[in-house]
């Protein structure tokens, strides 16, 4: 587990000599909570908040058309436009800034691509020998067969690429799924999206957060989505705080230390396809009762609101909000060449 006495530190030569772009799609949000995007808007404020906060030179921006044709003196780039609205959207920041040769952090856009990619993400777990639940990936455009679905009493169905659970639905039997992988298919707002098919499993997601020091990923304190029905499936609007959750499941300090030891041993594992990334969140469904983990998912460049895993996490720590994102930054540009 990660030391409390590491945050990074950012010099001031480089803070007064260095230009960030501030990427994000509520980077210029002022107000409260969002009507469609939620919290996460607060999140956005919050984030440049906190970076203007810490003295940085700063450039913002809440779309890609800035870096089609980016103005001059861009130094670095801090992308959070991970969700932009189209089909494979995470990878585009990653690649406009390859094409324009101006560093950024977090991973780079195929190791994106893989770790956005449920199916492949899994693929990648199972080669490591981290134990994950059967699944299926059915493609827009692709043959949806009943022969390559896993057996289960129930399923949960959701787009192969989605974050904070938009989309997903459940289903027990095979007509219920191939009814929600078409909505996913056909799901015209959202350009049409490929689905993945998993058994439900019951028990409660653990998140790991992790974050790089000198180039070493480290594990930081973690944390589970602990629930009070361990068959609810928690939706987008939870998530989003768009609707009243407060007596579904609960975000607490995961204090089972056999466990803590199991699944810090599998993050480690998992995250040796993804180097160098930065940070990201690792997430196992867990079942506290017979000691079962599964490999989930995994976020590269994820959420880092305060109210949520990773700021929860850095306080665990011993580390202010301000000190993770400074340590997350440093380190970025750190592997770049650029802290002088």
């Amino acid at each position: 587990m990660i030391q409390t006495s590491t945050p990074m530190r950012i010099p001031d030569a480089a803070k007064s000599r260095l230009n960030i772009l501030f990427i994000a799609k509520n980077a210029l949000w002022e107000g409260e909570i969002h009507p469609e995007d939620g919290n996460h808007a607060l999140y956005h404020r919050e984030m440049r908040e906190v970076l203007e906060g810490l003295g940085l030179k700063l450039t913002l921006a809440e779309t890609h058309d800035i870096l089609f044709d980016p103005p001059e003196g861009i130094d670095f780039v801090f992308p959070l436009l991970n969700r932009a609205g189209f089909f494979n959207s995470e990878m585009l920041v990653p690649l406009l800034c390859e094409r324009a040769g101006i560093p950024y952090l977090g991973a780079n856009p195929i190791l994106r691509g893989l770790s956005d990619d449920k199916h492949l993400a899994k693929r990648a777990a199972v080669d490591a020998g981290v134990p994950t639940a059967p699944w299926a990936v059915y493609r827009k455009g692709a043959p949806i067969t009943e022969d390559k679905c896993p057996n289960a009493d129930r399923y949960v169905i959701k787009p192969n690429n989605s974050s904070a659970s938009w989309g997903v639905e459940d289903a027990y039997d095979w007509q219920g799924v191939k009814a929600a992988v078409r909505r996913i298919h056909d799901d015209e707002a959202n350009g049409g999206q490929d689905a993945i098919v998993e058994p439900f499993l019951t028990g409660s997601d653990v998140e790991v957060p992790v974050v790089t020091i000198d180039g070493e990923p480290q594990v930081m304190p973690m944390l589970i989505f602990r629930q009070a029905d361990p068959s609810h499936l928690r939706t987008y609007y939870e998530k989003r705080d768009l609707v009243d959750r407060r007596q579904k499941y609960s975000l607490d300090a995961f204090e089972n230390d056999t466990l803590v030891a199991r699944i810090d041993e599998l993050t480690r594992k998992v995250w040796e396809e993804y180097r160098p990334f930065d940070y990201g969140r690792f997430e196992f469904r867990v079942n506290e009762e017979t000691g079962d983990v599964q490999f989930l998912e995994l976020n590269l460049n994820c959420n880092l609101w305060s109210q949520k895993v990773f700021g929860r996490s850095a306080v665990m720590a011993g580390w202010t909000q301000a000190e993770l994102i400074e340590t997350l930054l440093a380190e970025g540009l750190r592997r770049h060449g650029l802290l002088g």
